[in-house]
């Protein structure tokens, strides 16, 4: 068994999206390639709600998968499929944008708004699939308590506990708690790009410090070890799905494999045809 190294560590930076939220960002255009099939990584963490209430309103996407996950907070969201709901503490909602659809979220005032959005790209064949969603609530999220961690499965399996199936790219989404000095071995896949965030609190990634809000690209191997700091527990997101290997053409909100299909789907934007009813 060899452990995993690091590749790459990426720190995120602050940045302001939406209507004026606050957030920081982690992975972009600049980290595509290297992190595929996962595109971007937007994370929050504010306790003033002035920071994020004016949200993120309606705004298009197309040939991507959204995952927004809430450790803490509440989050309002809105679609032109005419779905509507929330999403709270613990809980995900994974849309895919597919073929294009406008959708709205909206951060309602918390005592702390804790949580990331990343964007999982579709492959070719499935960019203009039909769009649609589903909320991840705190029963479909498998968990295991033990030894000071708490082994929360979004999405995925692992050694036997479920979270929800992917509807594209198969997925292993994890939420994982340390207390203070525990740490966890976490099996991975051979071939798979592997990353783990760090959403709340410093860590050790296979024997390294790392920062709160840095993402750690993974390289080849069969584990990796995760240990929190003896002063503070440790929060972190393990993600892991096999790599497209395909060209990107991106552009704001919508992401596809060449620049016309980028040039006609704004097009379609400015005629008023970009919602497809009878997507295939």
């Amino acid at each position: 068994m060899q452990e995993k190294n690091i590749l790459r560590k990426i720190k995120g930076s602050h940045a302001i999206d939406g209507a004026g939220v606050h957030l920081v960002r982690v992975l972009g255009p600049n980290t595509m390639y290297d992190f595929d099939p996962f595109l971007m990584l937007d994370s929050f963490d504010s306790k003033n709600p002035e920071d994020y209430i004016k949200g993120f309103p309606w705004h298009p996407h197309r040939g991507i998968e959204t995952i927004t996950y809430l450790a803490e907070g509440e989050i309002d969201h809105g679609d032109s499929l005419g779905n509507s709901g929330k999403i709270l503490a613990g809980q995900s909602q994974w849309m895919t944008a597919g073929s294009g659809i406008l959708h709205q979220e909206m951060p309602q005032p918390a005592e702390r708004m804790l949580g990331l959005q990343f964007w999982l790209n579709l492959p070719k064949e499935e960019k203009m699939t039909t769009p649609k969603y589903f909320d991840i609530t705190k029963d479909m999220v498998g968990v295991k308590e033990e030894n000071g961690v708490v082994f929360r499965v979004i999405a995925g399996e692992y050694e036997g506990i479920k979270g929800v199936d992917s509807p594209h790219i198969k997925t292993n989404l994890y939420d994982v708690s340390l207390s203070e000095n525990s740490e966890v071995k976490i099996k991975t896949k051979p071939g798979e790009t592997s990353f783990i965030f760090l959403l709340d609190g410093d860590g050790y990634i296979a024997g390294e410090k790392v920062d709160a809000k840095t993402a750690v690209l993974l390289g080849e191997g069969d584990y990796i070890t995760v240990k929190a700091t003896e002063e503070n527990p440790l929060r972190f997101i393990f993600a892991m799905a096999k790599p497209l290997g395909e060209p990107i053409a991106w552009g704001g909100p919508i992401v596809m494999n060449t620049r016309d299909e980028l040039t006609q789907a704004f097009t379609e934007l400015d005629n008023d045809t970009f919602i497809k009813e009878n997507a295939k």
